[in-house]
């Protein structure tokens, strides 16, 4: 081959080839390209060659450990001015010392780290170099192929993303760095994916996706820690407990390096994963389902169980209702099922069996959710029921009976959310997952549904709940409580009867963490009172932090319940509501543009509205493009009803949209974040 062709070099022309195929903010020195789009490359001879040569000149692509042609990893396609077959080379400028190449993958090529060689007259190839193939949105063949280019920009190439907690009453944002281009995420990501032997079928990203949600899965099993006490995060590193981005979490996931992940904090999964496939190309976001009913086995009834005096207790055959729950959306047309099902799927993880064995996680398209299509796949009962199931209540009794209480409707599933595109707000999504509520169209998936479910695990039927002798319990609380502060609720009892009514009242509050769990018991009253017949009674009560047994934990939501009772019944009167606690407000000031390579001023306040001083306060700035590395300041105590205002200077040092997040501990509370954004423009057009 070096008499036919004396080889000097290949230039990939990594840069040019990164910026067409959107993948610059990976790399721009190795190339990173896209299926279903032509990359070029540069051969460069050190001595001109035959013309003949041309004709016998073919390259070679090939991936995995095993290539073979059989199974569409080992692939040669001849150097032509032509251009036919699923992979091409197409010569596009020549002399005699170098040759312009045109390279081109079919949209369903397997996607992966490659070698391209280079072959003439049969001789033993010669390697040119590696290159990585990803999944493309932007081509209309590909399977992820994503129409709107706002959509794409979003779901792909935002590396800024918000994740929502909190309650539906009260949603709360999380700033979330997806990280999904920094430079060792796509190696990790293809790492994870390489084990995996099917590399065929890494062409489907219907596959890849199941994959990577199985073995992200399994290790976030395996890493995911025991909660520390706050006191235990508090003594140790500043970066325990925290939980800002992707990448350092998939590091600490694949490589046991990075920070760690703790249980009150395994939400994570979602954003993990979402990075993941964005870094492969399939555009991906993460949704948040509030009161989200868990461990149902696709029951559309789920359980709870309080005391007689309104505590909750533990969790019952049919699970628990979670405070909200976080999930993975991917888009991708699934040639493999029946038509109807392209666009959103849900990627669904599920634990092992009890021998250990790795179940598969499943797929589930977004419509099958909404139809109730139960059949499709097995994970589509347990969707269903996240999102339909209704709750019913039942009190321990002294005597050890189980008592069923009659209480409002708790609405399941009915808000679903994720970020706007282009838009740091939130996007309610409820209507891709439900028909509205007391449509038509509801009231026949849900009868659909429940005729299924009785024909496999057979009908349930419950007692009445509805009292003979009716004294309603309405209770109204509102969507958050200042962090040590009060807060009004009211309780509404109406006696519909034509007798008084003595009626006895336990309310109080519990914290619980987002999946349901108690965390700790608060604050607990009980008062008796008569009711007059036909009369609505109003009792306001105020909740406070002064009357709590302890501190609420970090991360912790409170559960506001009460209880009542009367003689002429033997059925309990149940509500509840959740509460967030609301921190203060910590404000970032900053301008909306900025020039490059100069410096730029951002100032922070935060008003101590608590009953206690803040104290070993310690704030740390950190954004992607305008911040070198993170860094940290030491503040000054601040007293009750003083604010602390400081300002610091950083430099940009790229264009374009980027976000500055600062994130506030101290002595009261942790991770304690705001954010702001900030368009990085070139001097000249701000001049």
């Amino acid at each position: 081959m070096g008499q036919a062709l004396a080889i000097k070099s290949c230039d990939f022309q990594a840069a040019r080839n990164n910026e067409e195929h959107h993948t610059t903010a990976i790399s721009s020195r190795r190339l990173i390209v896209r299926r279903g789009q032509a990359f070029t490359i540069v051969l460069h001879f050190s001595a001109p060659g035959p013309v003949s040569a041309l004709k016998s000149a073919a390259l070679i692509a090939q991936t995995g450990e095993q290539p073979s042609e059989s199974n569409r990893t080992l692939v040669t396609f001849p150097i032509s001015t032509l251009g036919d077959g699923a992979w091409r080379a197409v010569v596009e400028e020549r002399d005699a010392l170098a040759w312009t190449i045109s390279v081109s993958s079919p949209p369903d090529a397997v996607i992966g780290h490659y070698s391209l060689l280079l072959q003439v007259s049969g001789r033993k190839p010669r390697l040119l170099g590696q290159f990585t193939l990803l999944f493309n949105p932007w081509s209309k063949g590909d399977t992820v192929f994503l129409q709107n280019e706002a959509q794409r920009q979003e779901y792909l190439l935002n590396q800024n993303g918000l994740i929502f907690l909190g309650t539906a009453g009260c949603i709360q944002e999380e700033p979330w760095d997806f990280g999904q281009f920094e430079s060792d995420v796509v190696d990790l990501s293809l790492d994870l994916l390489s084990v995996d032997k099917r590399v065929q079928e890494w062409s489907q990203p219907a596959h890849v996706a199941r994959v990577l949600g199985t073995l992200l899965h399994a290790v976030k099993k395996e890493r995911v820690l025991p909660a520390p006490p706050t006191q235990a995060i508090q003594e140790a590193s500043p970066s325990l407990d925290k939980r800002r981005g992707s990448a350092p979490v998939l590091r600490q996931w694949l490589t046991g390096r990075g920070r760690p992940v703790y249980e009150g904090q395994a939400w994570v999964f979602a954003a993990v994963a979402c990075t993941v496939l964005r870094s492969l190309g399939i555009p991906a976001r993460v949704a948040t389902t509030f009161a989200s009913a868990q461990g149902t086995g696709g029951d559309l009834q789920v359980d709870e169980y309080y005391s007689e005096e309104g505590l909750q207790s533990g969790e019952g055959p049919r699970g628990r209702i979670w405070i909200f729950q976080t999930s993975t959306e991917c888009w991708m047309s699934r040639p493999d099922l029946p038509r109807g099902y392209d666009g959103w799927q849900v990627l669904c993880p599920r634990d092992p069996h009890g021998d250990g064995v790795l179940r598969p996680c499943d797929l589930v398209p977004v419509r099958a959710i909404k139809e109730g299509d139960l059949e499709l796949s097995p994970a589509v009962p347990d969707l269903f029921a996240s999102m339909n199931a209704s709750c019913v209540v039942w009190k321990f009794c002294e005597d050890g009976r189980l008592e069923l209480t009659y209480s409002n409707t708790k609405y399941v599933g009915d808000s679903i959310s994720t970020k706007v595109v282009d838009s740091d707000r939130c996007e309610d999504i409820t209507q891709n997952y439900k028909y509205p509520a007391g449509s038509l169209e509801e009231k026949e998936v849900l009868e659909r549904v429940r005729k299924m479910r009785s024909k496999e695990a057979g009908s349930i039927h419950l007692p009445s709940s509805e009292p003979r002798d009716p004294v309603y319990l309405f209770l109204e609380a509102p969507g958050s409580l200042p962090m040590h502060g009060d807060a009004q609720l009211v309780v509404t009892l109406a006696n519909l009867s034509d007798q008084e009514r003595m009626v006895q009242l336990v309310i109080g509050a519990q914290a619980v963490y987002y999946n349901g769990v108690l965390a700790a018991d608060l604050w607990r009253e009980t008062l008796s009172f008569r009711v007059s017949n036909d009369t609505v009674k109003r009792l306001p009560i105020v909740l406070s932090f002064s009357s709590f047994e302890r501190s609420p934990p970090e991360n912790s939501i409170l559960r506001v319940t009460a209880l009542a009772s009367h003689s002429a019944s033997s059925l309990s009167c149940f509500a509840q509501e959740d509460v967030a606690i609301e921190r203060p407000r910590l404000v970032i000031e900053m301008p909306e543009k900025a020039k490059l390579f100069q410096p730029l001023t951002a100032s922070i306040s935060i008003r101590n509205s608590l009953d206690s001083p803040m104290e070993d306060c310690e704030v740390s700035i950190f954004g992607r493009g305008l911040i070198h590395r993170e860094r940290r300041y030491r503040l000054s105590p601040v007293r009750p009803g003083n604010t602390l205002r400081t300002s610091f200077q950083f430099t940009p040092t790229q264009l374009g949209l980027h976000r500055l997040t600062v994130e506030l501990d101290c002595n009261l509370f942790q991770n304690l974040t705001s954010h702001r954004s900030v368009t990085v423009v070139a001097p000249e057009l701000l001049d």
